[in-house]
C-alpha cells in the first residue's frame, strides 16, 4: 500500500527535528536519541509535539528551554510542512501543521475504494481463528452471539491487516452431550408416538428436540422401533446432530457470519489423533500413572496441579480431545492460533498452554481471548427470559427484538474481556444516544446531500478534478484528519486483537461529520467549495461503510 500522509508528515516532522538538533550542535546525531512525535490531547496545542528538549538535557547539559529555542532556531519549517512552531511548559515543542498535507488522503481513498486502509502488518502470517464452537445441543445463547460477533470481526479486521486468516468453528460432536441429545430425542419420539416415557435425566428439553421427534414421525413413523437399540442410537445421533447443525449454521449465517472450516470433534477418534497425542506426550515423558490414572505434568509449566487425561475407568476427560485438537492446529502449520472462549473458560487456558509446551510447540503461538458475559436490560430491568418462549433469551430471540446491526455493533462495541451491559430499548431507538444509528445515520445523510447534489445537475468530482484547497475549516480538517488514521488503527487493533477500536473510531468518525454538517453548508453558491466538500464527503461516506462492514453492520443510503 501508498505510504499515508499522516505516516509521511510525522517522519518528515521528525527528520526535520534531528536535523535541527545537530545542525545546532547540541548532539552529534550518532548520539540522538529515539525521538518521541505525537498528536497532543488539546486541539490548542497544534497537531504534533514532541518532547525532544527534554529527551536531550543530560546529553546536551543545558536546561530543556534553551534546547528547545536551539531546535527551532535550526528547524527548516517548509521541507516538514510546519506553518508554526512554539515552546510550552518545560520545553515541549508545540508544531501546527500547513493542512495541504492532509490532501492526499482523500486521493488515497478515491483511488484504494474498498482497499483503503489496509496495511501488511500482518505479512501474511498465517493465523487459524476458532471461535463460537458452541455444543450441537441447542440454540445459540447470548454468550455465544458475543463471541461470533467479536470473532468475526476480528478475522475480518485481521484480514484487512495483511493476515491470511481461517476462520474455524469445532463442533463437539463426541462424548456425552451427544448420547444425551440421542436419549432426547428418542424420548420424544416415542411420546409423540404414544408411549409414556420419562426424559432422560440429563436430557435436553428445549421445544428443537420436540420438533425433531414429531419430524422422525412424520418421516420414518414407527420404523425406528425395529431398530436394534444400538442401531437405533447411532441413528438418532447423527439426526440430531444434523439437524442442530443445520440450525446453527442458519442462525449464524442471518448473523452474518461464515466458517471456512467446521472441524468435527469425533474425527479426531476416528482417524487415531487422540491415541497418538497420548502417546507422544507419554513418549516424552509427560504423563504418569497414579491411582488407575493418567495424569499429565501440567505444573511443570506453572499449572496450579496436574491435570488427569485417563480416568481410572478407562474413559477421556474432556482435556483429552481438546489436546488432540490443539496439536493438530500445530501441526497444520499456522504462524498464529487463537481461541475465543466463553467467560467460565478461565481456568482452562494454563492447562492447554501446557499441554502444547509439552509437546514442544511454542505455547506463544497459542492466544485464548475470552469474550466476557453480557446483560440484557429492557424498561430499566434485567431480562433473563425470552417473553415468547419463557425460556433464556437466544440469539435468534435478539436478532428478532433488535436486529443483527444494534447487535453485531453493540456486541464489538466495548473490549471482549470486559462485561457487556445491552439495552434493548436503546439499540432500537432512532435518536443520536443509539451509537449504532448514529453512525448510520451519518453514512444515510451523506447519501442524502449526493442525492440533492445530482438533482440540482451537480457532478460529483474526483479529488483530482477539484480545487482541494477549498478545505480550510477547522471541521474539515478534523475529518481529513480522522480519515487518514484509519491505516494506523487497523494495524493497533489488529496487534491488540481489538475490533472494539474500530467502533470507537467509526464513532468518532460519525460524530466529526455530524459536527461538520452543523457548521458548514456542503452545497453553496461556491461551485468549487461545492466540488472540494463533496469531495471530502465521499471519503467519510467510503471509510464509514469500509468499518461497519469489518464489524458486519450495514451502512443505508437511507433511514
Amino acid at each position: 500500500m501508498t505510504h499515508n500522509p499522516l505516516e509521511q508528515i510525522n517522519q518528515k516532522v521528525s527528520e526535520a527535528i534531528a536535523d535541527a538538533i545537530v545542525a545546532s550542535g547540541l548532539v552529534a546525531r550518532e548520539d540522538l536519541p529515539v525521538l518521541t512525535l505525537e498528536v497532543p490531547k488539546e486541539k490548542t496545542h497544534g497537531d504534533l509535539a514532541t518532547n525532544a528538549a527534554m529527551q536531550l538535557t543530560k546529553i546536551a547539559k543545558r536546561n530543556p528551554r534553551q534546547i528547545a529555542e536551539a531546535i527551532l532556531e535550526h528547524m527548516d519549517y517548509s521541507t516538514a510542512s510546519i506553518k508554526k512552531a512554539e515552546i510550552a511548559g518545560p520545553g515541549f515543542i508545540n508544531f501546527t501543521l500547513n493542512k495541504k498535507y492532509l490532501y492526499p488522503v482523500l486521493e488515497q481513498v478515491y483511488a484504494q475504494g474498498e482497499d483503503y486502509g489496509r496495511t501488511s502488518s500482518g505479512q501474511g502470517q498465517r493465523v487459524l481463528l476458532e471461535f463460537v464452537s458452541a455444543n450441537p445441543t441447542g440454540s445459540l445463547h447470548l454468550g455465544h452471539a458475543r463471541g461470533a460477533a467479536v470473532g468475526d470481526a476480528l478475522a475480518s479486521l485481521l484480514d484487512y491487516a495483511g493476515y491470511e486468516v481461517t476462520r474455524e468453528y469445532y463442533i463437539n460432536d463426541a462424548g456425552n452431550q451427544v448420547v444425551n441429545l440421542s436419549k432426547s430425542i428418542e424420548a420424544r419420539y416415542l411420546q409423540e408416538l404414544g408411549q409414556q416415557v420419562e426424559m432422560p435425566e440429563d436430557g435436553y428439553h428445549g421445544e428443537d428436540i420436540k420438533g425433531f421427534a414429531r419430524e422422525l414421525v412424520a418421516e420414518q413413523g414407527e420404523a425406528l422401533l425395529h431398530m436394534a437399540p444400538g442401531e437405533r442410537a447411532g441413528f438418532l445421533s447423527k439426526y440430531g446432530l444434523d439437524k442442530e447443525l443445520e440450525k446453527i449454521k442458519r442462525d449464524l449465517g442471518r448473523f452474518r457470519v461464515h466458517f471456512d472450516n467446521w472441524f468435527s470433534e469425533t474425527s479426531l477418534y476416528t482417524n487415531g489423533q487422540v491415541e497418538a497425542s497420548l502417546k507422544e506426550l507419554t513418549d516424552k515423558g509427560q504423563t504418569y500413572e497414579l491411582d488407575g490414572a493418567t495424569w499429565l505434568r501440567t505444573t511443570d509449566y506453572g499449572d496450579d496441579k496436574d491435570r488427569v487425561l485417563v480416568k481410572n475407568d478407562g474413559t477421556y476427560t474432556y482435556l483429552t480431545p481438546d489436546i488432540s485438537y490443539h496439536r493438530d492446529k500445530f501441526n497444520r502449520g499456522y504462524d498464529r492460533i487463537i481461541n475465543i472462549f466463553g467467560a467460565d473458560h478461565h481456568g482452562y487456558i494454563p492447562r492447554l498452554r501446557a499441554a502444547m509446551a509439552g509437546l514442544g510447540n511454542d505455547p506463544d503461538k497459542l492466544t485464548v481471548l475470552i469474550a466476557q458475559m453480557v446483560s440484557l436490560f429492557q424498561d430499566g430491568e434485567k431480562v433473563k427470559m425470552s417473553k415468547r418462549t419463557g425460556k433464556a433469551v437466544t440469539m435468534v430471540d435478539l436478532m428478532d427484538e433488535v436486529g443483527v446491526d444494534a447487535i453485531r455493533y453493540f456486541f464489538s462495541m466495548r473490549s471482549m474481556d470486559s462485561h457487556l451491559d445491552f439495552d434493548m430499548d436503546l439499540a432500537i431507538s432512532t435518536s443520536n444516544e443509539n451509537p449504532v444509528f448514529y453512525v448510520q445515520y451519518a453514512h444515510a445523510r451523506i447519501c442524502s446531500i449526493f442525492r440533492q447534489a445530482e438533482e440540482q445537475g451537480i457532478t460529483i468530482p474526483l479529488p483530482a478534478d477539484a480545487d482541494l484547497t477549498q478545505l480550510n475549516a477547522p471541521h474539515e480538517y478534523e475529518l481529513l484528519r480522522k480519515i487518514g488514521e484509519l491505516p494506523q488503527e487497523i494495524e493497533t487493533a489488529a496487534g491488540h486483537y481489538a475490533p472494539h477500536r474500530l467502533v470507537r473510531y467509526v464513532y468518532e468518525l460519525a460524530s466529526m461529520f455530524h459536527s461538520y454538517y452543523r457548521a458548514e453548508r456542503v452545497i453553496t453558491e461556491d461551485a468549487q467549495q461545492t466540488a472540494a466538500r463533496l469531495v471530502l464527503l465521499g471519503a467519510t461516506r467510503s471509510v464509514i461503510a469500509r468499518v461497519l462492514a469489518l464489524i458486519g453492520v450495514e451502512a443505508p443510503d437511507r433511514m
